[in-house]
């Protein structure tokens, strides 16, 4: 069963009336909102899939079955806005949060569901793995607008480098990368990799240091100062870095704060910057 099929298992019979015909590799995301027609996320745009408006009542279902009945074990991840279940499927969540002590420490009344779909796609951008596997020193930056293939390009960049005997340590703080679910994982990061699930990525950083002896750390979304910390404390320990970045090129990457900083100490030396065009992507490897 793919990834499409799984997640189509996810969802209520009453709301599939019209996914036959809908290509399961082209599908991102299917997202459900309290009162509005179910739709699947198909190249950016969303497309209708269910003749009824969701209700309350399937979006209770879908996270029973994504939780296997046990709601109460995926609170922790709830309280994130996700749940992670098997196959890699990744569900973020909307409605209102509880808050303790200026902390979210769970959701209720839920009212926006987006199932995440993703691919494990050998080979994709190939080119560009070539000369990041070539650099055996500098570390790479991977860009792209979201939904451009970011993650799944480094899922198979770690996979490749991982099975050319490389010690590849993964910061893998929502799961999407290597999806390890009851302790395994459900996408294949190559013979040679550790996975760290579950920590903040700049946390995560610093325990790989310490405790797994790395030759490449790779994480996905850098996005805040403490994960650029990790990032500048990982490349002075001798560690080459394979990360990602919400930005569409270079020139905007330099206009980002947090980014900036990033480039200015130096830890990145190439990137791999992914375009969409006309429905096809392209991966150049270029230096910073």
């Amino acid at each position: 069963m793919n990834t499409y099929e799984k997640a189509l298992g996810l969802l209520p019979r009453r709301l599939l009336t019209e996914c036959s015909d809908i290509p399961s590799s082209e599908a991102e995301e299917f997202r459900l909102r309290a009162g509005r027609r179910a739709t699947l996320l198909i190249g950016g745009t969303e497309t209708p899939i269910s003749s009824v408006p969701v209700d309350t009542s399937d979006i209770d279902s879908v996270i029973e079955r994504a939780t296997n009945a046990s709601v109460h074990t995926a609170q922790s991840s709830i309280a994130k806005g996700f749940i992670n279940c098997s196959g890699g499927i990744r569900i973020g969540l909307c409605g209102t949060g509880i808050i303790d002590k200026d902390k979210v420490t769970g959701m209720r009344g839920i009212s926006s569901l987006a199932i995440r779909i993703p691919h494990e796609i050998r080979g994709c951008g190939q080119a560009a793995i070539d000369k990041v596997k070539a650099d055996t020193v500098g570390s790479v930056l991977i860009l792209s607008p979201p939904g451009y293939g970011k993650t799944t390009f480094l899922r198979e960049c770690i996979r490749q480098l991982s099975d050319s005997g490389k010690r590849v340590s993964v910061a893998d703080e929502r799961g999407e990368l290597a999806a390890v679910h009851r302790g395994v994982p459900q996408f294949d990061l190559g013979k040679a990799s550790d996975i760290m699930s579950g920590v903040p990525k700049a946390q995560a950083v610093m325990m790989l240091l310490r405790a797994m002896n790395p030759q490449i750390i790779a994480m996905d979304e850098i996005s805040s100062p403490e994960d650029v910390e990790a990032a500048e404390t990982a490349s002075g320990c001798g560690v080459r870095l394979i990360a990602t970045a919400h930005a569409a090129d270079k020139s905007e990457l330099y206009r980002r704060p947090v980014y900036r900083r990033l480039l200015e100490l130096g830890v990145f030396k190439n990137t791999v910057v992914i375009e969409n065009r006309c429905g096809r992507r392209s991966y150049s490897y270029e230096e910073l």
